[in-house]
């Protein structure tokens, strides 16, 4: 067998991935016990971020039955006052996990407490009267925590 019939490894086909460069760690998954980097680059695992759901999701409870306490009892201002509230959560579940899902995480907990204060008792007690405010703060919050699982995060300035 001469030198030249023998076949000659080609540098893709190479065995070891190191050798390949900076193109073989861009094709593979991540490491399965590597924690996932949240948005400035830190590493955060996996049950941090799920304690940060479950955090925003009780404080989406209290946020939501604040509001609905304060935009009946000031209504123009109460009103405002609950949607900026209600805002400020939504967008601080989005900076705080990086995700959209924890502006989920807010909003399903804000949307309970709304809906279950919107119920009412047999005997006719109920948080929510039935006006133009009420709809508004319903409405309006769905539309904040909608505005807020779809904003695009802007890259970081290089430090």
């Amino acid at each position: 067998m001469s030198p030249s019939s023998s076949p000659k490894p080609s540098p893709d086909s190479s065995p070891d991935p190191s050798s390949r460069g900076r193109a073989a760690s861009s094709g593979r998954p991540a490491a399965p016990d590597r924690p996932a980097a949240a948005s400035d680059g830190f590493p955060v695992p996996r049950t941090v971020r799920y304690v940060w759901y479950g955090l925003l999701f009780v404080l989406g409870a209290l946020v939501g039955a604040a509001g609905a306490l304060v935009q009946a009892a000031w209504l123009p201002a109460g009103l405002l006052l609950a949607l900026l509230a209600t805002g400020g959560l939504f967008y601080g579940g989005l900076r705080a996990t990086g995700t959209q899902a924890g502006v989920a995480a807010a909003g399903g907990g804000w949307l309970l407490a709304v809906v279950l204060l919107s119920f009412g008792r047999p005997e006719g007690d109920g948080v929510f009267g039935g006006g133009v405010g009420e709809l508004l703060f319903l409405f309006g919050g769905m539309g904040v925590a909608v505005m807020c699982a779809t904003l695009v995060r802007l890259p970081r300035p290089p430090r």
